[in-house]
């Protein structure tokens, strides 16, 4: 791939990531994500092209808003840069990743699940809730595009989003009665759906191991911290959308592996 290419589709990232926070701020609070146009929370002027070029325009501006001098926060540039980054990150899909789709898919399917499971991580993180809308779009763009496929595939697929359902559900139901209260929310349950369209069983399977394991590092980090309470829930989407994104672009093969010459030596 020529470096001109690769430019573009960080520039593009970039600009998917100034979205991005639009649909953060703006989703949660019932608001349209596509009018009006940008505009500062505070003073509501309408940001101006040119201060809205993503990273850029925030660093131009020193961080403040043109019209009312108020601070913008340093979150916004670095969704852009970060979500710039995924993109990027979406061109070393392996042979063994992609879900099972045909080349022709890839790297380019990586782009709208890295676009989707981005904005469902950070409201997450904002408010402990996984928007179904995000979840439900997810869940079909991923059965349409695993049907390129073909039928097995696609079938595939479909039954290891409503295992992932079910699975989470059942999980979160098992929690509630043996602690009094939810293990999962349901929104995780979507979300785990979401992954089972675009990784197939295998690859979900791997996915949510990978979102246990380091779901459970950094909540036990926290606690011994003191940052989270003992029954303190905090939000687990992120760690599926992690594992998920790291499962389409190696395979859950590869993880496999690394699992076992991790854990060779203590067995």
């Amino acid at each position: 791939m020529t470096g001109p290419v690769i430019l573009w589709i960080a520039c593009l990232g970039a600009c998917i990531g100034s979205f991005t926070n639009v649909v953060v701020w703006r989703l949660p609070r019932g608001e349209s994500v596509v009018h009006p146009g940008s505009h500062c929370p505070r003073c509501g002027h309408a940001i101006r092209w040119h201060d809205n070029i993503p990273i850029l325009g925030w660093l131009a501006l020193g961080g403040r808003c043109r019209d009312c001098a108020s601070a913008v926060s340093w979150r916004y540039p670095t969704v852009e840069a970060l979500t710039s980054l995924l993109w990027l990150s979406a061109l070393l899909v392996g042979p063994a990743g992609g879900g099972g789709l045909p080349a022709a898919w890839l790297p380019w399917a990586g782009l709208p699940l890295i676009g989707l499971l981005l904005p469902l991580t950070l409201i997450d993180l904002d408010h402990l809730w996984l928007p179904e809308s995000l979840c439900r779009w997810g869940l079909l763009l991923g059965l349409v595009v695993s049907g390129s496929g073909g039928l097995t595939l696609f079938s595939h697929h479909l039954i290891a989003a409503v295992l992932g359902l079910l699975a989470l559900e059942g999980i979160s139901a098992l929690g509630e009665k043996v602690i009094g209260q939810p293990a999962l929310g349901l929104g995780d349950a979507k979300l785990a759906a979401l992954g089972g369209a675009w990784l197939g069983s295998a690859g979900l399977t791997m996915a949510l191991g990978l979102a246990v394991l380091s779901g459970a590092l950094v909540g036990s980090a926290a606690r011994l911290s003191g940052r989270l309470g003992p029954r303190q829930p905090f939000a687990f989407g992120p760690f599926i959308a992690l594992g998920i994104w790291l499962v389409w672009l190696q395979g859950p093969s590869w993880w496999w592996e690394q699992w076992l010459e991790l854990t060779g030596p203590l067995l």
